[in-house]
């Protein structure tokens, strides 16, 4: 009996999952594939090989998209989201060998940028259960244009928040729109006559006292941006004792090497452009078997 599937892939729309793999494929094979010619339409089965220590497997509805728009099929051999070790046959994908080869590079790009993605938020995820701290770990809006999706699937798939999708998704006030608008207040005052209750606000502050205006304007989130730890710790405890209700976001600054600092009761979100900026990929490979060369003698009568 295989295992269950992960319901998190069903959290990706099927019709986004095909425009990604036509575009994909568009980009990598614009015109004319001469390698067809070598290969032809013979079918053909290859091997999906992991070969990263400890990685957690992510992406796999956008692998099987591509080879499903190619006309071939993916029988997964691990569940998403599975912590699966060095040299370990993943996945077998077969289909025509011209076909195969041309969504090879798009889904394994896809694949390995999405694991490890995962990899580095789960093991993130690991540290603080391990330091038990409860919050939340969360990525940023910092992503790779055109590959938004599937960083922030991987990002659920690791055990981490995705915070805000996109600009629609939550409202986030940062230095800049501050300044644009006079003031914490102005700015707060404003964003919420168009996203009414529906939408939380979140302010960027860089000192208690503009998070005690954020929080006093209608704030529902404060972000302590570049703080130190030990002034990160004052500051938070400071606004939660003032507004208890209000939630404490860490951001900038921050690395899996010194999140641990960052872990305190009164900060709720700890935030890190580092899970997609600079984040290292997961190394797949896909090998296509050789066909047997036993073939069956000829009786002669």
């Amino acid at each position: 009996m295989s295992e269950p599937t992960n319901p998190l892939v069903h959290s990706v729309p099927p019709h986004a999952l095909t425009r990604l793999a036509r575009d994909w494929l568009s980009e990598d094979t614009p015109n004319f594939d001469p390698t067809g010619v070598c290969v032809g339409s013979e079918e053909v089965e290859a091997r999906l090989l992991c070969k990263t220590p400890h990685t957690i497997l992510a992406g796999s509805p956008f692998f099987t998209a591509v080879f499903a728009e190619l006309g071939c099929t993916v029988d997964w051999i691990h569940r998403e989201g599975a912590d699966i070790d060095v040299v370990t046959l993943t996945a077998v994908v077969r289909g025509p060998a011209r076909c195969l080869l041309l969504g090879e590079r798009p889904a394994l790009n896809c694949l390995a940028r999405a694991s490890g993605i995962a990899s580095r938020c789960s093991r993130l995820k690991a540290e603080a259960e391990a330091a038990g701290w409860h919050g939340e770990v969360a990525g940023t809006r910092k992503t790779t244009p055109g590959f938004r999706l599937v960083e922030k699937y991987a990002m659920l798939v690791g055990g981490a928040s995705m915070h805000r999708q996109d600009l629609s998704g939550m409202v986030m006030l940062k230095d800049n729109h501050v300044w644009a608008s006079g003031s914490i207040t102005e700015a707060v005052k404003a964003a919420r006559s168009v996203c009414g209750f529906s939408s939380k606000i979140e302010v960027e502050c860089r000192s208690t006292e503009e998070g005690r205006e954020a929080a006093a304007a209608g704030a529902d989130i404060v972000m302590l941006d570049n703080f130190q730890p030990l002034e990160l710790h004052v500051a938070a405890r400071t606004l939660k004792n003032e507004f208890p209700t209000l939630q404490i976001e860490a951001s900038g600054g921050v690395s899996p090497e010194n999140i641990t600092l960052y872990f305190s009761s009164h900060v709720d979100i700890i935030s890190l452009g580092c899970i997609t900026q600079g984040c290292p990929v997961a190394d797949f490979s896909l090998k296509v078997q050789k066909p047997s060369t036993n073939k069956p003698c000829k009786v002669t009568k």
